[in-house]
């Protein structure tokens, strides 16, 4: 899988949701791409908050963009 790159800053100490107008801490990794634009490896990363997930999720499935679900702190183990 090929990722876009770094989603987590190194001094990045708070991530926030990725939902228009929210400042809440993330908790969800949603791994999503546009298999239109993007190679089946590629994968972007949207943050959600626990608020959020359900819509943000919606919206990339219904499009048929998301390819998995994960943690905030999974995102952080991989990255390293």
């Amino acid at each position: 899988m090929e990722d876009t790159g770094t989603v987590l800053s190194p001094a990045a100490d708070r991530l926030v949701c990725s939902a228009r107008g929210c400042r809440a801490d993330a908790v969800w990794a949603l791994h999503w791409n546009n298999p239109r634009l993007h190679s089946p490896e590629r994968r972007k990363t949207w943050l959600a908050c626990a608020e959020h997930r359900d819509d943000l999720e919606g919206f990339l499935t219904l499009r048929g963009f998301l390819r998995s679900v994960g943690t905030v702190t999974e995102l952080r183990e991989a990255q390293g």
